[in-house]
C-alpha cells in the first residue's frame, strides 16, 4: 500500500498484517514491544514437535511481509531455519512476531540528495547451534531506505574482524545502486559511504597489504578494499550505539530498538 503526504511516502502492508492477525486468531492480543526477546537464543528441537505445514506457511507468509518490515527481518531469517523440523519454542517465536506487528509500519521521506550511504554489522558467532554469524546491511538513496538484509554467513568466522569483513560485503548492493542510478541519468558524483563499527575492519578495507589476519579470508571479500582503492567508497567508523544495522543481526532491548526503528524512518502510519 502507497500512502502519499506532504512528508514523503509511506509504504506498508497494512490489509495484509491485519488479514495475518485474523487467521491466527492474534487480532486482540497484547502487542509486544520487541519482536524478540532480548539475549534469547533458539536452539533445535526445543520443546514439542508442531504440525510442520502449517509452521511453514506461517513462516512463508512473514517472509513477504519483511518487503516493507526490515524490523522483523532478523527474526524471520532465524525462524526459517527450522521449517524443517519445528518445536513449541520456535512456533512460540513465530507468536511472539505476530504480538509485535500491532506497531510500526515503514515510512519513506524524500530528500532531495542522492548519496549513497549504507550500514554494516555482524553478530559474531551468533548462532548457538553452529556458531555462524549472523550478516545486516540496510542501505539509503538521498536518506531514503530502499534495501536491507539480515542472513547468516556461509562459513565460520575466526574473528570479529572477519565476520564484520565478510559484512561490508554489502559493497556490492552500493555498486549495483550506483549503476542503476547511472543508467537513470543521475550522475553520483560522491564517494559512498559505508559505516562500520569495527576499526580493524576498516584498517583491512583500507590496507593493499594482504597479512596473517587476512590470508584466511576469502578473495571475492576483497573487492571492498578494490572500490576503497578506487575512491568510490569510504568506510567512515560509527559507534555502536549509532549502528543502525543491529536490528538486522540481534534482539535488541526496547529503548534501542526503537532508536533503529525510527532512524531507519519507519513509524505508525496510522497512529
Amino acid at each position: 500500500e502507497v500512502a502519499h503526504s506532504n512528508k514523503g511516502i509511506s509504504l506498508s502492508q497494512r490489509k495484509y498484517t491485519l488479514d495475518l492477525l485474523q487467521e491466527t486468531g492474534m487480532l486482540e492480543c497484547k502487542p509486544a514491544d520487541t519482536q524478540l526477546e532480548p539475549n534469547s537464543h533458539l536452539k533445535n528441537k526445543e520443546g514439542e514437535p508442531v504440525d510442520k505445514g502449517s509452521y511453514r506457511r506461517l513462516v512463508g507468509r512473514l517472509i513477504y511481509l519483511t518487503h516493507t518490515r526490515p524490523d522483523i527481518a532478523f527474526i524471520v531469517s532465524v525462524v526459517s531455519q527450522y521449517m524443517h523440523d519445528p518445536h513449541s519454542s520456535h512456533l512460540k517465536a513465530v507468536y511472539r512476531i505476530l504480538r509485535y506487528l500491532k506497531s510500526s509500519l515503514l515510512r519513506v521521506i524524500s530528500n532531495r540528495h542522492m548519496d549513497l550511504v549504507a550500514y554494516s554489522d555482524a553478530d559474531w558467532a551468533g548462532s548457538a547451534i553452529d556458531r555462524r554469524s549472523t550478516t545486516g546491511y540496510c542501505t539509503f538513496v538521498g536518506g531514503n531506505l530502499v534495501s536491507w538484509r539480515s542472513k547468516k554467513q556461509t562459513t565460520v568466522a575466526r574473528s570479529s574482524a572477519e565476520a564484520e569483513y565478510r559484512a561490508m560485503a554489502c559493497g556490492a548492493e552500493l555498486m549495483w545502486l550506483r549503476s542503476l542510478l547511472l543508467e537513470m541519468g543521475l550522475l553520483v558524483s560522491k564517494p559512498m559511504k559505508m559505516f562500520c563499527d569495527n576499526q580493524a575492519v576498516i584498517y583491512i578495507a583500507s590496507n593493499p597489504v594482504y597479512h596473517e589476519r587476512t590470508k584466511h579470508i576469502e578473495v571475492d571479500c576483497h573487492f571492498v578494499r578494490d572500490a576503497v582503492m578506487k575512491k568510490l567508497v569510504e568506510t567512515p567508523f560509527v559507534s555502536s550505539s549509532g549502528q543502525l544495522a543491529d536490528v538486522l543481526t540481534k534482539s535488541l532491548f526496547a529503548p534501542n530498538f526503537r532508536m533503529c526503528c525510527n532512524k531507519l524512518s519507519m513509524g505508525d502510519l496510522y497512529a
